[in-house]
C-alpha cells in the first residue's frame, strides 16, 4: 500500500473517523489505530505481521523483566536479550545472505569453493526503521530516561504506527507514547497543517521524483555509456534531488498524518543541500536516524570523550554501521565509509584551526561560504553515485563516464532541465516562504482548504505518470 495511493487514502479517512469516534472511550482509540497500522503492514505480505508483532511482544515482556530486576546486572541480561534478538533478526532477514556471499567470493580469491547455504527470505518491508524504533525504547528504558509503557496494546501501536512504519521517521518512545496515552483533543489547525503536508509531500513525490527518476536518473545510472559526461553529471545531480524530494516526501505524508491524530513527529530533513560542512549535512538529512546513530550509537562507542585518534574511529564505526544499514551491499559499506572519513577528517582540521585560533576553513566571506557548500553538496553527490549504484562497476562506469569530458546535451531536454531547476528552486526557497503559504492555507476556511486539495489531487493526477515509482526507503 503505497503512500501515494487511493488505498491509503481510504484508510487514513476511515481510520481519522475511527479514532475520533471513540477518542474519549478508554482502549478503543488503540484498538483502532493497531488495526490500522496491521492492515496497513499486511498489506505488503501478511507473513509480516507475525515478525512484527514478535519483535514488540520481546522487547515488551524484556522490558517489563528488566524494570522488575533488582541488580544492574540483572537488567543489562535483559536488554543484551532485547539488542540481541533485535539485531539476529537483522542479521537473519537482511544481512545473513550477504555475509555468506561474501564468504563464498573471499573464498574463490583463495581457490576454495565454500558450500555454503542461503536462505530463501523476502525482506520484510521497513525492518530496519521498526527494529530501530523498538530498540530505542529498551535503551532509553534500561538507562532510566523514560518509564516502562504499562499497556501492551498501546505498545504495538507504538511499534507499528502506520505513517512511520515502513520508512521513518524514526520515532522515540519518549516522543510518541505520552501522546498516545494523553489522546490530546480533535485540533483543527493540526489537521489542517497535516492535511498541506500531505499534498506538499504528494507534490515532491509526484511532481518532482518520479520525473527526475523516470526521464534522467534510470536511464544515466542504468547505460551510462550511452551519455556524454555532462548527462551523467545532470543523472548524479538528479539522483541527489530525486532522493531528497523522494524521502523527504514520506517523510512529509507521515508527519501530516500523525498529525491528523493529533501526534507531532519530529522533522526529518531541513534543506540539507544548502549545508556548508558534512557536520551540518548530517544535522539537516535523515535527523531521526542521524540523531539515533548519534544517542544511540556514536555515544555508547565513546563519542569524542577519549582521544582524537578514538572519536575518528568512532565516527568511521558509526557511518559505516550506518551504510550498512541501509542495506545488505558493499556499496552501502563504501557509501558509509566515504562519509565517516569525511567527517574524521574535518573533524581533524575543525580542531587544529581551533587549537591555532582560527575560524572556519574557507572563511565567513560569502565566497567563502559559497564555496564550501559546492564543495559539500558535490561531496555528497559523489558518494551518492555509490549508493544509487547496483555494484561497483556501475559506479565505477559513472564515475568513468563523467571523467571523460564530453560535452553533449542531446539527452538534457527542457522537461528534465526544468524539473531539476524546480527542484533546487524549491530546495533553496527560504523556510519562511513555506510557513507563509502554509500559514495561508490553514487560514481559509474548511470549504477553500478542500478546494485546495481537491484542486491540487486533480493535478497531481494529471502529471503522475503510468508507472508506479516506489519510494526509495521503502527497501530499507
Amino acid at each position: 500500500m503505497q503512500f501515494n495511493s487511493l488505498e491509503y487514502a481510504v484508510l487514513l479517512g476511515v481510520c481519522f473517523v475511527a479514532y475520533w469516534a471513540t477518542v474519549r472511550r478508554p482502549v478503543l482509540p488503540t484498538i483502532v489505530l493497531l488495526a490500522a497500522s496491521y492492515l496497513f503492514y499486511g498489506s505488503w505480505n501478511r507473513w509480516y505481521l507475525l515478525l512484527i508483532f514478535i519483535s514488540s511482544t520481546v522487547d515488551f515482556l524484556a522490558v517489563r523483566q528488566m524494570v522488575g530486576s533488582r541488580t544492574r546486572a540483572a537488567r543489562k541480561r535483559w536488554l543484551t536479550l532485547s539488542l540481541v534478538y533485535n539485531l539476529g533478526t537483522l542479521a537473519v532477514f537482511k544481512y545473513f545472505n550477504f555475509f555468506i556471499d561474501s564468504a563464498r567470493d573471499a573464498g574463490h580469491v583463495f581457490g576454495l569453493a565454500l558450500d555454503l547455504p542461503t536462505l530463501h527470505l523476502l525482506l520484510p518491508a521497513g525492518i530496519s526503521f521498526f527494529t530501530f524504533q523498538s530498540m530505542s525504547y529498551a535503551i532509553d528504558v534500561y538507562r532510566e530516561e523514560i518509564e516502562p509503557e504499562p499497556s501492551y496494546l498501546r505498545y504495538l501501536t507504538f511499534v507499528s504506527f502506520f505513517p512511520q512504519l515502513v520508512a521513518g521517521p524514526i520515532v522515540r518512545a519518549r516522543d510518541l507514547l505520552p501522546a498516545m496515552r494523553a489522546r490530546p483533543p480533535l485540533d483543527p489547525t493540526l489537521a489542517s497543517q497535516g492535511l498541506f503536508l500531505i499534498l506538499v509531500g504528494l507534490t515532491k513525490k509526484i511532481a518532482l521524483a518520479d520525473p527526475l527518476a523516470l526521464n534522467l536518473v534510470d536511464r544515466t545510472f542504468d547505460l551510462p555509456w550511452q551519455f556524454s559526461s555532462v548527462e551523467v553529471l545532470f543523472g548524479v545531480y538528479g539522483y541527489a534531488f530525486q532522493i531528497y524530494c523522494d524521502f523527504s516526501a514520506y517523510s512529509d505524508i507521515a508527519i501530516g498524518s500523525a498529525l491528523l491524530f493529533g501526534f507531532h513527529f519530529p522533522a526529518n530533513f531541513d534543506a540539507p543541500y544548502r549545508s556548508l560542512d558534512l557536520q551540518e549535512f548530517w544535522r539537516r538529512w535523515h535527523i531521526s536516524l542521524s540523531s539515533w546513530l548519534r544517542d544511540y550509537l556514536y555515544v555508547s562507542l565513546g563519542g569524542n570523550r577519549g582521544s582524537a585518534l578514538a572519536t575518528y574511529r568512532n565516527l568511521m564505526l558509526t557511518m559505516l554501521l550506518g551504510g550498512l544499514w541501509h542495506g545488505a551491499s558493499w556499496n552501502f559499506v563504501v557509501w558509509g565509509l566515504l562519509h565517516g572519513g569525511a567527517l574524521a577528517v574535518l573533524r581533524f582540521v575543525q580542531r587544529r584551526r581551533t587549537a591555532a585560533g582560527q575560524g572556519p576553513l574557507l572563511g565567513a566571506h560569502p565566497l567563502g561560504r559559497l564555496a564550501a557548500g559546492v564543495i559539500t553538496f558535490h561531496f555528497v553527490c559523489l558518494a551518492w553515485v555509490f549508493f544509487r549504484a547496483r555494484t561497483f562497476d556501475d559506479a565505477w562506469a559513472v564515475l568513468d563516464r563523467i571523467a571523460a569530458l564530453e560535452w553533449g546535451t542531446t539527452n538534457l531536454g527542457a522537461l528534465v532541465v526544468g524539473t531539476l531547476l524546480v527542484a533546487l528552486a524549491t530546495h533553496l526557497c527560504p523556510r519562511s516562504a513555506f510557513d507563509a503559504v502554509s500559514r495561508r492555507f490553514m487560514a481559509l476556511p474548511a470549504w477553500g482548504q478542500a478546494l485546495v486539495l481537491v484542486a491540487g489531487l486533480q493535478g497531481l493526477g494529471q502529471l503522475a505518470g503510468t508507472e508506479v515509482v516506489p519510494f526509495i526507503y521503502f527497501q530499507f
